[in-house]
């Protein structure tokens, strides 16, 4: 099992390049099921749950090849052999279940295992479930997968979602899509991965209106066409790496980076001391002059701060002066990179949602265990400030969501290093 050896050596400087983001991708991705035309996506990051869904659609004979060293994924469900998305594949990625909404809108049925994929709490179907029946579908639980159709064909509707799930409403999107007559989503998700699906989806031939706010509308087309789209900028590796240089020092250039993407995480910077500037090419981010302030984050949905970049703040906020508190008001058990910052010295008290986060002048490295997907990169952050080496254990986790870590950390002066191990 592989694990990263980092050693704190002082600020970075350089550049360094976003991927496409993982969350559009995995959304867009299965958009493809919705025509008989082929999709191309361009941009698309180059992860093991992108192979994970590359999978789950060739098991349900979509064609999918991975082209121009994986930015590339040219697909094409034509001729689609199966309704069954298995447990086998599913376990291993929260995101499968966006199969479900446009297998129900093209071939009004599916059987869909209950997902994985996650450690870091419940993220029940019940929105989904709820938005896909009032379109007409009807679901039922059996033996641990959602049984799933539409004999009568899916028809539009006004839906107001309890949460604004972002998952939920990108279900029932794609699958308005092909509904007939006009489907109001109230309580929708705003994040920028929902307003890049709808992009394609316009791409395609979908009449939507509405994305980037609490309501879409959706008008029912008989049939979607190809198209070729770009995967919007990860705005969670963004915010990561300019972490690196508010905890390390120095001035980073995020190429692809914009403020729209990651506003309320960058006024945090901001308040803790970081300067943030967008050039022709990114986004500038320096921090030159002593430790930074501490300032407290609550995570909500887009566009508040992002739960996916929780971690990595409470990795700044180990050495920021003061005290900050951190409250994660979207997942349970999202603490769990707590404990391993705790061997590195750093002073955390969590009860509840609640982190409470007394800054140290300084964190020594030592050996930690990745618990999750974000809780890994944000011990890498922690030891590029730490004295010593870290080693980083357990980071297949990593891989799900960041590539190239090694690459374009290396790049910008960071002494870090993937150790293979048998």
């Amino acid at each position: 099992m592989d694990s990263i050896l980092v050693t704190g050596n002082g600020p970075l400087n350089g550049q360094i390049p976003i991927a496409g983001a993982k969350n559009a991708c995995l959304t867009l991705m299965p958009a493809t099921l919705l025509s008989e035309e082929p999709l191309t996506l361009t941009n698309a990051p180059r992860l093991s749950d992108i192979k994970t869904m590359t999978l789950l659609l060739q098991s349900l004979g979509a064609e999918v090849s991975s082209l121009q060293d994986g930015q590339v994924l040219a697909m094409s469900s034509h001729d689609l052999t199966s309704h069954v998305a298995d447990y086998d594949i599913v376990r291993k990625m929260r995101a499968s279940n966006l199969v479900l909404g446009p297998m129900l809108a093209r071939l009004g049925q599916a059987v869909v295992s209950l997902p994985g994929g996650c450690a870091i709490g419940a993220r029940p179907m019940d929105l989904h479930i709820q938005g896909l029946e009032a379109l007409g579908a009807e679901i039922e639980l059996k033996d641990g997968y959602l049984h799933a159709k539409a004999p009568k064909g899916l028809k539009g509707a006004e839906i107001a979602l309890a949460f604004a799930s972002v998952g939920a409403t990108e279900n029932v999107m794609m699958a308005a899509t092909l509904a007939k007559g006009t489907t109001v989503i109230k309580n929708a998700a705003r994040e920028p991965e929902i307003v890049d699906l709808a992009d394609c989806l316009r791409k395609m031939g979908a009449q939507i209106e509405g994305d980037g706010t609490p309501e879409i509308t959706i008008q029912g087309v008989d049939r979607l066409h190809g198209a070729t789209h770009q995967v919007v900028t990860d705005r969670i590796e963004l915010g990561t790496y300019m972490l690196a240089p508010a905890i390390c020092g120095g001035e980073v250039e995020l190429l692809g980076g914009r403020i729209a993407l990651v506003g309320a995480f960058c006024e945090k910077l901001e308040a803790a001391g970081i300067q943030v500037t967008e050039t022709d090419k990114g986004l500038m981010v320096s921090r030159k002059n002593g430790r930074v302030r501490a300032v407290d984050v609550v995570t909500e949905p887009f566009p508040g701060f992002p739960t996916d970049l929780q971690a990595q703040m409470m990795a700044l906020m180990c050495t920021a002066e003061g005290t900050s508190v951190l409250e994660e008001k979207i997942f349970e058990n999202r603490f769990m990179h707590a404990p391993e910052l705790t061997r590195m010295g750093a002073q955390i008290e969590v009860h509840g949602g609640h982190a409470t986060v007394t800054g140290v002048e300084k964190l020594k490295g030592a050996p930690v265990m990745a618990t999750d997907l974000r809780a890994s990169v944000s011990l890498i952050l922690a030891g590029l400030a730490a004295e010593g080496e870290t080693k980083v254990s357990r980071v297949y986790h990593l891989d799900r969501g960041y590539e190239h870590v090694v690459r374009k950390l290396s790049g910008v002066g960071a002494k870090i290093e993937r150790i293979r191990e048998e």
